[in-house]
């Protein structure tokens, strides 16, 4: 059996590496990849092709590692990473900022609105707006810049402060 395999060996990792561009996490791949072949040899039919199982076996390992690391996040070692790294700024300024711009959205006339949510939030293009919308194009090109203009509008009076007053 470890005849049939160790050949093999230098494939698997290239691939591995290939597939984590990360020559740990590759050996790690390749690692797991052996203990499960070396553990289910049995279930190996004898007609299979030997490579393509092993190969069979390595993907499927890497998938299921890239989607646990995609729920759980990347470790890094707390040595390796940049101070940079571990701060970030406060967040309740965006959440202030995202309020405002969907209340601004929300006090568009339905018709830019309807235009800058296909245009700029659904990423259509303006053939395909005017098409949804059964209008021509240039009525969406001049929709969708009085709609970008009163939004802008409306957010930069909200960005002024508001004016104080003098109490006596």
């Amino acid at each position: 059996m470890v005849r049939l395999v160790e050949p093999l060996i230098p494939a698997l990792r290239r691939y591995a590496r290939m597939l984590s561009k990360d020559r740990s996490a590759a050996d790690d791949l390749v690692q797991d990849c052996l203990e499960r072949l070396f553990t289910r040899w049995h279930l190996r039919r004898p007609d299979d092709d030997l490579k393509a199982w092993v190969f069979t076996i390595l993907h499927n390992i890497a998938v299921n590692h890239f989607r646990r690391a995609s729920r759980h996040g990347r470790q890094i070692a707390i040595d390796e990473i940049d101070e940079a790294q571990l701060s970030f700024p406060a967040r309740q300024e965006d959440a202030v900022t995202h309020a405002q711009v969907l209340a601004a959205i929300d006090r568009l006339p339905d018709e830019h609105r309807g235009v800058f949510l296909l245009i700029a939030v659904e990423e259509l293009s303006y053939a395909e707006a005017a098409s949804i919308l059964d209008i021509p194009i240039g009525t969406v090109m001049s929709r969708l810049h009085r709609a970008r203009a009163r939004l802008q509008s409306l957010l930069t009076d909200n960005a002024s402060p508001p004016a104080l007053r003098i109490v006596r």
